[in-house]
């Protein structure tokens, strides 16, 4: 085995080579050779600790509450689940520039980020990132302020608007039961941020140093952060602007993105604060008679590096997952080429084809078009987490059974039971996301399909793999292989040495980053 190959096999995590499944246990002839490693390259380990901190986190905090929340029908409750991407972001450049200039410039970016050494990609998610978290916190705290009547018109808000016209507004149903419906709306739709990014931290650890120590840290904080940032978020924007607000309520009754989707510029003009919004937002003109009819100049500071970061972030993961295919023979070898920086670039391209997509948002349905959007990539990240969580079940079954499963590198907290929790609670989720088609004069066909297509697509290609290679449904639990590369991996363990802070503010960072 090739020296590239023993440290990635090393690390344990990943893309590594030895923890494939070795011969014996193959369901088809998938065995890699340091003759193909040669011939195809590796990726590189390029990721550092701080980049994986943040990779996660700003890939999940995408244009959510700072422009989104208009589309929705719980009203607060509803604003917990984002918009992201780069389909949201270009709805709010000047009218005067075509779309799709926006957009090409946007793609051609991220292509650029991720088709070169990993590092610039890191690095380039640790700035966006950054600057996103430190735009939300400034918002958080303006919303404290407001909440105490600190703003110019000094209106002390408090929760007037959990009274009037109320924290949760009936969706489908009256009373108590449309209540209810209306959380489980938001509850569905909010996974479009949840479920799209955990698996950001383990798609990156096949490139990160030391990633026994640096993967753990950043798993076990992604929680919290996200909890902090999107908890937060959601009560300051529950606070600082009605659900009826006439310009939040404007993106639904037009059927387009414009000042009205955004609760924190509204919050802000609302209180009477000058400049604020044109930083936060972007690109059009208010239309209330209420509000001053002024344009909203390129606020790209927070709203640009927001969809930047999730494009930037779902570029690399889908090139990743498509690279890790053609590693197990799942996909055709030439995705196993890696440029000279160890990045698989056909990958890279076949992914950023796909990225395409977005320009369906120059029709004039592009709300229509997102929606599609939200609803098949929701569903699809609720169906591959259910096969996570299924996988990892099983894969602890064999620990059990070959007696490693106390020698975990990381442990969770509360396993199996959490899991077992979770994948109910995902499985319900994904049966029930398109209920609203099922009530009177709701149904149409474009809705049903966007809202259960992916199931019968999974099903189809699960079966048919199965029945094409002639395989059993499941690997018997002593045939799953849990020691390939273990030996390695535990040595180079014992050689990582942890950078050692000299001061407090080392001290500092080493535990944020």
């Amino acid at each position: 085995m090739s020296d590239p190959v023993k440290r990635e096999a090393a690390q344990g995590f990943g893309h590594s080579r030895d923890n494939q499944v070795p011969e014996k246990y193959n369901e088809v002839d998938v065995y890699e050779t340091s003759a193909d490693d040669t011939k195809y390259g590796t990726t590189q380990r390029g990721l550092k600790s701080r980049h994986i901190q943040l990779i996660a986190l700003g890939g999940c905090i995408g244009t959510a509450g700072i422009i989104g929340g208009s589309s929705y029908t719980g009203k607060p409750v509803e604003l917990l689940t984002p918009h992201g991407g780069m389909l949201t972001q270009c709805c709010y450049w000047p009218n005067g520039v075509p779309v799709a200039v926006w957009l090409t410039i946007v793609l051609a970016t991220i292509i650029m980020l991720n088709i070169f050494v990993v590092s610039w990609y890191g690095e380039s998610e640790f700035w966006f990132a950054s600057i996103k978290i430190i735009g939300i916190v400034g918002l958080i705290i303006l919303g404290i302020v407001l909440f105490f009547g600190g703003g110019p018109n000094q209106d002390r808000l408090g929760f007037r608007y959990w009274q009037k016209p109320g924290a949760v507004i009936p969706f489908a149903a009256p009373g108590s039961t449309g209540k209810f419906l209306a959380f489980w709306t938001a509850l569905v739709k909010s996974g479009f941020a949840f479920i799209l990014s955990p698996e950001l931290i383990v798609l990156a650890a096949g490139e990160t140093e030391a990633p026994r120590r640096n993967i753990p840290k950043a798993a076990s904080r992604f929680v919290y952060r996200l909890m902090f940032f999107y908890i937060l978020g959601t009560l300051v924007i529950s606070v600082i602007v009605a659900s009826d607000d006439e310009l939040l309520l404007q993106g639904v009754e037009s059927g387009k993105t414009n000042a009205g989707a955004s609760p924190f510029v509204i919050g802000i003009k609302r209180a009477g604060i000058r400049t604020l919004d044109h930083i936060i937002n972007a690109g059009e003109q208010s239309t209330s008679p209420s509000l001053p009819n002024k344009s909203i100049r390129n606020g790209i500071i927070v709203i640009l590096t927001s969809a930047w970061s999730a494009g930037n972030s779902f570029l690399f993961a889908g090139s990743r997952s498509l690279y890790s295919l053609a590693l197990t023979g799942q996909a055709p070898k030439i995705f196993r080429t890696c440029n000279k920086y160890g990045v698989p670039y056909y990958c890279v391209a076949v992914t950023s084809l796909m990225a395409c997509l977005v320009y369906l948002s120059v029709s004039s349905g592009s709300a229509t078009v997102f929606q599609w959007f939200v609803n098949l990539t929701t569903i699809s990240g609720y169906i591959a987490w259910i096969i996570l969580l299924i996988t990892y079940l099983r894969f602890r079954r064999a620990l059990e059974f070959n007696g490693l499963l106390e020698q975990r590198p990381y442990k969770a907290w509360g396993q199996p039971y959490v899991t077992y929790i979770a994948l109910s609670l995902l499985i319900l989720l994904t049966l029930t996301n398109g209920f609203q088609v099922f009530f009177p004069g709701k149904f149409t066909v474009s809705s049903f399909l966007a809202a259960y297509i992916t199931l019968p697509i999974v099903i189809v290609l699960y079966l048919g793999h199965k029945i094409w290679f002639r395989t059993p449904l499941f690997l018997r639990v002593q045939k799953i292989d849990v020691d390939s590369g273990k030996e390695e991996a535990d040595a180079l363990e014992e050689m990582d040495v942890p950078p050692v802070a000299k001061n407090m503010l080392q001290k500092i960072w080493f535990w944020i980053a």
